[in-house]
């Protein structure tokens, strides 16, 4: 395992210059930070009575904090104003996961860790793959992501009317697919803007963030679902 780590840092240090290695570093540092944030958020949801019944206010609040971060250039001086708009954001994201969380700890309070363990692990591996791919490898993606994103709007959409169980699972693992390529694309954007001169860490870590989020909700999903046959299968066999 020690060996292991050590051709990874060596690996790391040899393919990236001193710029791009701590731009990463500060790019994963805001990532836990806003991971953290979202789980605060989502404690707040699941053990206290406090902000709870304004959903749509929040997430309204959210998507303008996001927003206002990509509107705010960072020019050195706003750093904190600006990592505090990403806190905030992630804060609400968790927040607004409270009420998919709530349903899985009902159904097996472990389906939660497992989710998060499965996403990390996802997560890294992804990561890996394109921090060490070719330089711009997976770059070509970007045009069939925004494609397969325009799928999933649509999709999403359509069931809203249909409630077609085809359609959900199809969002679902559709939806799973892309945001794993997301995290490949993702990378190598900031890796070759961090070579551009662009260190606005703040915003690059908000990408990876998103991607973490939808990679966790739908694991979640996921798990909740085959927890649910399980159930279902058992209830079989008791009334047999």
């Amino acid at each position: 395992m020690a060996a292991t780590i050590d051709n990874f840092l060596n690996s790391f240090n040899t393919k990236f210059d001193g710029n791009v290695r701590s731009h990463l570093k500060n790019v994963y540092a805001s990532l836990t930070m806003s991971v953290l944030a979202s789980s605060a958020g989502a404690y707040v949801h699941l053990f206290t009575s406090l902000l709870q019944g304004g959903g749509i206010m929040f997430s309204l609040l959210g998507a303008g904090l996001a927003l206002g971060l990509f509107m705010t250039p960072d020019n050195g001086k706003n750093r904190g104003m600006r990592m505090g708009m990403l806190l905030g954001f992630a804060f609400l994201t968790g927040l607004g996961l409270g009420p998919l969380l709530q349903m899985a700890i009902m159904m097996n309070p472990s389906l939660v860790p497992s989710a998060l363990m499965i996403t990390s692990a996802v997560f890294a591996c992804f990561t890996g793959a394109a921090l060490f791919a070719p330089d711009g490898k997976y770059l070509y993606l970007g045009g069939t992501l925004m494609s397969g994103l325009s799928t999933l709007l649509i999709l999403g959409f359509a069931n809203i009317f249909f409630r077609s169980q085809l359609l959900f699972q199809a969002h679902l693992y559709i939806g799973l697919a892309i945001f794993c390529a997301f995290i490949m694309y993702d990378t190598q954007v900031i890796i070759r803007k961090a070579r551009n001169g662009d260190r606005d860490f703040i915003a690059h870590s908000l990408d990876l963030f998103i991607d973490f989020v939808q990679i966790f909700r739908k694991v979640l999903i996921l798990l909740m679902q085959k927890e649910s046959k399980k159930d279902e299968r058992d209830n079989k066999k008791r009334q047999r």
